[in-house]
């Protein structure tokens, strides 16, 4: 059938559509293919439209695809999204917005399911603000990051699926490290939250893991390296190891300051269409490498160290039986809640669907933005709790004891000489105070 005959159809029996904004994630073929499907079921037409809010903005509607049986009954299993996804943001202007919500009439859909971060989020809860009842969203959580606002610890989807890719990667790493005798910087995806980092590096029991959530306030290149160098030389120092792997979240980089990065000869700075830094264009392990690899080379030492980064890797992959299962429940609570048929949530013209103790809830949009920011709320990581403080205890890095302990102390500082640098125990604690002030 032609696009102008869907169109021209029944506005009465009002379509659904679904989309995929953000990054990719392991699951969103199976959110697709399940909301297809109990849509059908319940003799609703499904569009899928392609490419995010990227055509809907710009008014054109010929980026869709009636989706059937046929074409979604098996795609649980695939990675990737059989609908492409963008980050195009339509809420940086009015007429884009604008430019969606008639786009979305044209193509006569009254029920909108997106899937994605927490910009895919904002962006669904303003289509559905702006829409006042005409059109009713429902937005699935989706990130590898796991850093949208769901109640306690509910992973989004996908994030399992890449923390138990990342975790064998980095499993393969640490073998090759002890082999090798060399060291591994491993820069993990996750853009405000250090879930993913922690997750694989806890899994893994790798040497340390850094996460953004640690410090307090501005972070410095500085004090990220006296942490690293000071892992390594306590490695050597008290088990006489030359090896080890570190996993350091990416988003450390959002909180050191312009200026700093500015100054990294070959670093660019740059932003997508929701502000954010592109991460992934400042290689952080590579920066971190070069940097700690100077500060051995400038008291006569020397010290192996592979830089890796692990993200795209695992955003594309089949989901694991986790987020397969996960993602089926998801996509049918999505349907529940377009069609009015949730309990308690018939009121909202918008939500999110979420799994809580078993059972679907749909949190308000409203209750999801920050009222500082007027953006998506961000769940970190909170060092607080168990979960953190018992991965902590199974690192290496220099602790307060490590000072306090006379013996520790000037091992580590024989550590950090070199026939041609002497280091005493008291210079030891001064070059690395910054460590025990976070």
């Amino acid at each position: 059938m032609a696009r102008s005959e869907l169109a021209a159809q029944d506005s009465k029996n009002k379509r659904v559509g679904v989309l995929v904004g953000g990054g990719p994630a392991p699951g969103i073929n199976g959110v697709i293919s399940a909301l297809t499907l109990e849509a059908r079921n319940r003799a609703h037409r499904v569009i899928g439209i392609f490419d995010g809010f990227q055509w809907l903005m710009k008014g054109e509607t010929g980026h869709v695809k009636e989706l059937e049986h046929e074409d979604v009954s098996r795609i649980h299993f695939q990675g990737g999204s059989i609908l492409n996804t963008s980050r195009a943001n339509p809420t940086k202007r009015e007429e884009d917005l604008r430019r969606v919500l008639t786009s979305l009439d044209h193509l006569g859909i009254g029920y909108l399911a997106t899937i994605g971060g927490d910009d895919t989020m904002f962006a669904a809860s303003q289509v559905a603000k702006q829409a006042a009842g005409r059109i009713r969203v429902c937005h699935v959580p989706k990130t590898i990051d796991n850093d949208l606002p769901l109640p306690g610890e509910i992973p989004t989807f996908g994030f399992e699926t890449a923390r138990q890719l990342g975790f064998e990667l980095v499993q393969n790493l640490m073998e090759d490290s002890r082999t090798t005798g060399r060291w591994y910087f491993v820069v993990v995806m996750g853009r405000t939250a250090g879930h993913l980092a922690l997750g694989i590096g806890k899994a893994a029991g790798a040497t340390l893991s850094l996460i953004p959530e640690e410090f307090s306030g501005p972070i410095r290149l500085e004090t990220v390296c006296d942490i690293l160098e000071g892992a390594i030389l306590k490695r050597q120092a008290l088990w006489n190891r030359s090896d080890g792997v570190a996993v350091i979240a990416e988003g450390l980089l959002e909180k050191v300051p312009a200026e700093e990065l500015s100054a990294i000869e070959g670093v660019r700075i740059t932003h997508d269409s929701y502000g954010h830094l592109r991460l992934a264009e400042l290689d952080l392990a590579y920066i971190l490498k070069t940097l700690v690899e100077q500060r051995f080379a400038a008291r006569g030492g020397s010290i192996a160290i592979v830089h890796k980064n692990i993200g795209y890797e695992v955003r594309s992959a089949p989901p694991i039986a986790f987020d397969c299962e996960y993602v089926r429940t998801l996509g049918y609570g999505a349907v529940e809640f377009l069609f009015g048929n949730s309990q308690g949530a018939a009121q909202l013209n918008g939500a999110l669907v979420c799994l809580v103790d078993g059972k679907l809830r749909y949190l308000n949009f409203a209750d999801l933005i920050d009222p500082k920011t007027g953006r998506s709320r961000v769940r970190v990581v909170d060092v607080e709790k168990p979960s953190y403080k018992i991965a902590r205890e199974y690192m290496i890095r220099l602790e307060k004891e490590d000072f306090d302990d006379a013996d520790k102390l000037r091992l580590l500082a024989q550590a950090a000489s070199t026939p041609g640098h002497s280091c005493s125990a008291e210079e030891f604690r001064a070059k690395f105070a910054s460590v025990l002030r976070l």
